[in-house]
């Protein structure tokens, strides 16, 4: 049986341990949690389905869109918005990227704002070695992302409400240094 002073010795220098490997290995950064979290998931589903309800058949309105993560710190914003790839693209609705271009330019015109859209196959985030795809606001408004609504490649889509990009126009970047990314924009706003 261990005595007091050997199980505080243990939990002390297991302590260390944990603090030198994240010293070691900050630019890994594996966490075992991340650093928000839905804590009543049942709750979070409910709000969405309630307020799904809000714009029914029968109305002029048309359904809504939202922003997937928004960073604010000192008045400076980096937005993400994420999307799933199916054949090596993702769909934008055209609403959704007038929206976000119209919010991009405001909040530039009295701040500094950084807009992402991210394509991501089904990963798990808590792996930084993994990769997603990307390209911000700016590249989107100077054409050097094309502004297909028709696919392509050919696989029978019509003219259609939505953008379709292709994996192919995205810059790829690892969990980790989008990490890096959005910490570096946090540290420019730290200056402002």
């Amino acid at each position: 049986m261990k005595s007091e002073t050997t199980d505080l010795i243990d939990t002390l220098y297991d302590k260390e341990k944990d603090y030198q490997y994240y010293n070691s290995q900050q630019n890994l950064r594996k966490s075992p949690k991340a650093k928000y979290q839905v804590f009543d998931e049942f709750e979070f589903t409910r709000g969405r389905e309630v307020l799904g309800n809000l714009i029914v058949h029968g109305m002029i309105a048309s359904g809504g869109t939202d922003i997937d993560w928004l960073i604010e710190h000192n008045g400076g914003f980096v937005i993400l918005e994420f999307k799933g790839f199916h054949n090596d693209k993702i769909n934008i609705p055209k609403g959704q990227m007038l929206a976000y271009e119209k919010l991009h330019a405001k909040l530039n015109h009295v701040t500094k704002c950084y807009l992402y859209i991210i394509g991501c196959d089904d990963i798990d985030f808590s792996n930084p070695d993994l990769s997603v795809w990307f390209f911000e606001i700016n590249q989107w408004k100077t054409g050097a992302i094309p502004k297909n609504t028709t696919d392509i490649y050919g696989d029978g889509l019509k003219k259609q409400n939505k953008f379709i990009i292709y994996r192919e126009y995205m810059e790829e970047i690892k969990i980790e240094k989008l990490r890096e990314l959005i910490d570096t924009h946090w540290k420019e706003f730290e200056k402002n």
